[in-house]
């Protein structure tokens, strides 16, 4: 589906790297919950994807039909769904996802605030900022260098 940049979305972090049988098979049940994922009885245009092994993205172009707080329900649902099946957790806000070059890591807040006490990390380390809500940010406020995200304001006395 082609899905609008203006889209909005709803990202969730797994706390461990997903298999590609893992990812396959929940790719598959994202796609059956968008093609039926109703609000009100309208169709959503909607669209879920696996990113980097970990993030689950779903995305609602609103100008077609907007999400109720029922249809987000159901979504939540799903998600809930997939953390029993697949032994994951999708809904742990203190997990924090960065990239080391190539490799996007995750780890707990504790963790991540040692490496950033030990230089490990600094102001430069790209973050993923999973608290964006439209889709055009993917491409411009998503993958952020920590200095630019709300992790700057929240760790910053840690860098400096």
């Amino acid at each position: 589906m082609n899905i609008s940049e203006n889209s909005r979305i709803w990202i969730y972090q797994s706390d461990r790297i997903l298999s590609s049988e893992e990812e396959q098979q929940i790719q598959q049940k994202l796609d059956d919950f968008t093609s039926q994922w109703q609000a009100h009885g309208h169709q959503l245009a909607a669209h879920g994807e696996i990113r980097y092994n970990q993030f689950i993205i779903l995305s609602v172009d609103e100008a077609v039909a907007g999400a109720t707080g029922c249809s987000i329900d159901k979504s939540v649902y799903l998600m809930k769904e997939l953390e029993r099946e697949f032994g994951i957790g999708l809904f742990d806000r203190f997990r924090i996802a960065y990239r080391d070059g190539e490799r996007v890591i995750n780890c707990s807040k504790t963790e991540f605030e040692e490496l950033l006490g030990n230089g490990e990390l600094n102001s430069d380390t790209i973050v993923f900022n999973n608290m964006i809500s439209m889709r055009r940010e993917l491409e411009t406020s998503w993958e952020v260098p920590m200095r630019d995200s709300w992790h700057g304001q929240v760790f910053g006395d840690k860098v400096l």
